[in-house]
C-alpha cells in the first residue's frame, strides 16, 4: 500500500509526510507498518515525556475513559481540578486556565495580558516578542513569532506587534521604550528557534522594566518547561519570576492540553464569558496530565534528567571534535541542539534510514529531545545511530 500517495490524495498540504506510517510505540521506540523500529530522539516534538506507553499514563487513560470523556467547561469534573491545583502546587501562579494546545495557550495570555492593561489605558496594548522565537500557528501566536517564513503570505497581520532581538538588552529597551506595552512574551530557552537560551542578565532585564512600567511578563514554556530542562520549569533556573507561563507539549501526556498559568494580578481581570474553549481542560486528557507532572515533579526524576542531559551532551561533543560537519553542541538538560555547517534535511533523513529520529531546528540545527526517563544506553546508542548517519552522507572530518 503507497500511503504516501494516499496522504497527498486527502490532506491540504501543509506536512511533508513520507514514508510507512507510526503504527506503535513503546518506551524510547516507535515502529511502522513496515516492521522498522526507531529510537525516538523526537518524542512528538517535546510531547511524549515519558516515553511510549507508559503504564501510569495508560491506566489514567483508561481508567478515565471508563468514567466520561467529555463535559465541556459547563461543568466541573475532578480531572481538571487535581491537574490545576498540581499546576498552582508547583508554580509560581495562582490560578490555571485549561486548553488545548501550546498556541491556545498563547492566544490565551496574550488576551489576559491586554485586558488586564486595557484597565489602565486603551492606548496599553502593544506586545513585544523576539527573533527566532517561536509562539504558534494562530494570528495572535504567529504574529508573536518573529519569523518572516511563518508570516508570508497571511497579512495584513493583527496590530500592535514588535520584535527585538534576543538576549540584546540595549536594543530591547529601545523598542520598548517607543511605545505603551500590555506584554512582553519570550521563551528563556528557544526551541524550534534553533536551541538558545536566555542569558540571566537579560531575563532580569525584562523582569525589572515589566514590573516598573506595569507589563505583563509572559514566559513561554511550551517545549522547555515540564522537566525538559532539568528542573520543572525553566525559569527556575534563572531565579526570575514570570506573571504568565504558557504550557502544553508534554502536559497532556500524549494528548492535547494546554494551560495558561497567571499570577493572581493577570487573572483577577478576567470574569466568565471573557475567554473560553469548549474541549479546554478535557478530563481524559486531564487525568494524564496529573499522571505526568506527578511523575516529573519528583526530584529523583529531575535529578536523572539532568545527569541524562550531560551524558548526551558529553557524547555529542566527542563527535563534534571529531567532524568539522558539528559547529556547536548547546542546550540544557534533554533539549540539546547540534548546530551543523550545512542545512541539516540530509542528516535528519540519513538518521531515519538509520532508525534514529531527530528533528530540526532553525535554519542548521538538529534537536535531541529523547523522553525524560530515556537510559544511558539508549544515549549511546543514538549517538551511535547519529555518528553513523554522519558518516553515511559523506560529510565530516
Amino acid at each position: 500500500m503507497d500511503y504516501t500517495n494516499d496522504y497527498n490524495a486527502y490532506f491540504v498540504p501543509t506536512f511533508s509526510r513520507a514514508g510507512s506510517p507510526i503504527v506503535k510505540g513503546k518506551g524510547s521506540y516507535l515502529y511502522d507498518a513496515a516492521g522498522t523500529k526507531y529510537l525516538d530522539f523526537g518524542t512528538g516534538i517535546a510531547v511524549n515525556a515519558l516515553g511510549h506507553a507508559h503504564p501510569a499514563l495508560v491506566k489514567a487513560c483508561i481508567e478515565q475513559v471508563k468514567k466520561v470523556i467529555h463535559t465541556s467547561n459547563l461543568y466541573i469534573t475532578p480531572p481538571h481540578i487535581e491537574l490545576a491545583r498540581l499546576l498552582v502546587e508547583h508554580s509560581f501562579g495562582t490560578r490555571v486556565f485549561l486548553c488545548n494546545s501550546g498556541t491556545e495557550a498563547v492566544e490565551g495570555a496574550l488576551k489576559f495580558a491586554r485586558k488586564y492593561t486595557s484597565q489602565k489605558s486603551p492606548e496599553k496594548y502593544h506586545i513585544l516578542s523576539f527573533f527566532n522565537g517561536f509562539h504558534g500557528r494562530t494570528y495572535g501566536a504567529m504574529t508573536a513569532t518573529a519569523q518572516e517564513k511563518f508570516h508570508k503570505g497571511f497579512g495584513p497581520l493583527p496590530q500592535g506587534f514588535h520584535y527585538a532581538v534576543f538576549n540584546d538588552i540595549k536594543g530591547t529597551k529601545e523598542v520598548l521604550d517607543q511605545n505603551d506595552y500590555a506584554a512582553i512574551i519570550v521563551e528563556p530557552l528557544q526551541g524550534e528557534g534553533g536551541i538558545h537560551s536566555a542569558t540571566t542578565e537579560f531575563l532580569k532585564f525584562l523582569r525589572d522594566y515589566a514590573s516598573e512600567h506595569d507589563i505583563v511578563l509572559i514566559f513561554d514554556e511550551i517545549q522547555c518547561g515540564m522537566g525538559r530542562t532539568g528542573t520543572l520549569w525553566n525559569y527556575e533556573q534563572y531565579g526570575i519570576i514570570p506573571d504568565v507561563m504558557t504550557l502544553a507539549k508534554p502536559l497532556g501526556g500524549g494528548l492535547p492540553l494546554g494551560a495558561v498559568v497567571c499570577c493572581e494580578r493577570v487573572s483577577s481581570a478576567m470574569s466568565p464569558g471573557s475567554h473560553g474553549s469548549t474541549f479546554g481542560g478535557n478530563p481524559v486528557a486531564c487525568a494524564m496530565g496529573c499522571e505526568v507532572l506527578s511523575i516529573v515533579a519528583d526530584a529523583a526524576f529531575l535529578q536523572q534528567i539532568t545527569e541524562s542531559g550531560t551524558l548526551l551532551v558529553e557524547k555529542l561533543k566527542e563527535l563534534a571534535m571529531r567532524y568539522l560537519l558539528i559547529k556547536e553542541v548547546r542546550g540544557a538538560g534533554l533539549l540539546v541542539g547540534v548546530e551543523l555547517t550545512c542545512e541539516p534535511k540530509d542528516v535528519i533523513a540519513a538518521c531515519r534510514g538509520n532508525g534514529l529520529i531527530v528533528i530540526g531546528a532553525g535554519s542548521n540545527t538538529i534537536r535531541f529531545m529523547p523522553p525524560l526517563n530515556v537510559s544511558a544506553k539508549e544515549i549511546t546508542a543514538a549517538v551511535k545511530l547519529f555518528e553513523k548517519s554522519i558518516q553515511s552522507i559523506h560529510i565530516g572530518g
